[in-house]
């Protein structure tokens, strides 16, 4: 009682907060207007009210309260949305006190374990994310066979109850990586994972009886089991990490025998079976600045992946997937050069777009609010000073639910401390 008592006061300030925050009307004007629900529009502007969006056209009434954004020349789009991140899970990679992504489980299963309530809304990795147009990111944990469940949050200023946005939006799993369990063969994977979702099931039917210790021996424990139920609903997608061409077809026949909403994510070699996906409508998570097999897993990267899962039909989320694991953590905000690079290689622009904005709220399931500039949505808007997806374009001014958010990173307060030296600083 004492814990919803503390809730329910922590939720009602932060919605307080959020309503103040969110309380200056602000219109952006001028600027190429990119809404992701048609054309772009040119010379127009965009009305937040209330952290939402009111108005988006190119012959709007300012109105006369607002705080006018000159975006003459620049481009608007909605704010970035990485899809894979462990932002605010991890500080310091080597230092295990700082990581809390990963949980020990039953048997390399931690089906019930909510990554983001290990997230620190303090990290100083945060704000240098936004500072790149990424207004919202999806919190996943990683390791063992079933990591466990997803959540999206918002980098907005505030508690993890402010910033929290949907929880939880999938399950993580793999079979990519027979080292980071107990398991002797790659095969052992899908085994004990389809035994896990068998069991599942079984335990959704017998509940009762499994209270009464009248059922066999499951492989995971009750949470783990409760967890696994709406994966096997088909209300909870599962997020499966796999990049080798055999892996992936295993993943489809694995979520067509049990009728799962399926994802892949990584797909090193999606490219090779891209028909498949498409037909199967399995959307994949992968990026366009690696073609260095990491493994023999990955021996079919290419820069061309995402384009030619596009091309094949395939719906195609952009994350990082730079080969050096720091895209989940420390490099979360180069969202816009894994966008620009598939562009360069062969992927549209529009397309590129879509898979950083509203491409990733379907499928975190928040495109009612999220994802494109619309009357009524959450007001996450990114003012670009020319195309996001140039090398040398820069965000000028970033608004998340409504308040423009200037809070400096780390780099930003090293560059200021270093700029000018002391007078008595002496060269060696």
């Amino acid at each position: 009682m004492r814990y919803r008592i503390r809730a329910a006061i922590v939720g009602a300030t932060a919605a307080l907060l959020g309503g103040v925050a969110g309380a200056q009307t602000v219109a952006i004007t001028g600027g190429r207007v990119y809404t992701m629900t048609g054309a772009p529009l040119d010379n127009a502007t965009v009305v937040i009210r209330n952290g939402r969006i009111a108005e988006v056209g190119a012959s709007i009434s300012v109105p006369a309260d607002a705080r006018r954004v000159d975006a003459s020349g620049k481009w608007v789009t909605p704010g970035f949305i990485n899809s894979a991140t462990q932002l605010g899970l991890v500080e310091v990679g080597l230092e295990q006190p700082t990581r809390d992504v990963s949980a020990r489980g039953r048997d390399a299963i931690a089906a019930a374990f909510t990554v983001w309530e290990g997230f620190n809304p303090a990290s100083v990795r945060l704000a240098r994310a936004r500072e790149e147009g990424i207004t919202t990111v999806l919190l996943a944990p990683s390791g063992g066979l079933v990591s466990g469940q997803a959540a999206v949050v918002d980098l907005t200023d505030g508690s993890l109850l402010d910033m929290l946005v949907r929880a939880p939006v999938a399950m993580v799993a793999q079979i990519a990586d027979k080292g980071s369990t107990d398991l002797a063969a790659r095969a052992e994977l899908a085994l004990k994972l389809k035994e896990l979702l068998d069991d599942a099931r079984a335990y959704s039917r017998r509940k009762s009886d499994f209270e009464r210790a009248q059922t066999r021996n499951f492989v995971a424990g009750r949470l783990d089991l409760e967890a696994m139920i709406p994966v096997i609903e088909g209300r909870l997608p599962l997020v499966l990490a796999a990049d080798r061409a055999s892996d992936l077809e295993s993943a489809l026949k694995l979520a067509s025998d049990y009728r799962i909403k399926l994802v892949i994510a990584g797909g090193a070699e999606a490219w090779l079976v891209a028909d498949k996906l498409a037909a199967a409508h399995v959307p994949v998570l992968t990026g366009a600045m690696n073609n260095i097999p990491a493994s023999f897993s990955t021996l079919g990267s290419r820069q061309e992946t995402a384009a030619l899962l596009r091309r094949a039909g395939v719906d195609v989320i952009l994350i990082g997937d730079s080969g050096t694991g720091d895209a989940e953590t420390f490099n979360v905000r180069n969202l816009k050069q894994e966008a620009g690079n598939a562009v360069a290689y062969g992927m549209s622009w529009d397309d590129a777009l879509r898979a950083v904005t509203i491409g990733p709220a379907r499928l975190l399931g928040i495109s009612d609010r999220y994802g494109s500039l619309e009357p009524g949505k959450v007001a996450n808007v990114v003012v670009w000073s020319g195309d996001p997806f140039e090398f040398s374009t820069r965000v000028e001014h970033v608004f998340v639910r409504g308040a423009e958010i200037t809070t400096p990173s780390r780099q930003d307060m090293l560059e200021q401390r270093y700029k000018t030296l002391p007078p008595d600083y002496k060269k060696p």
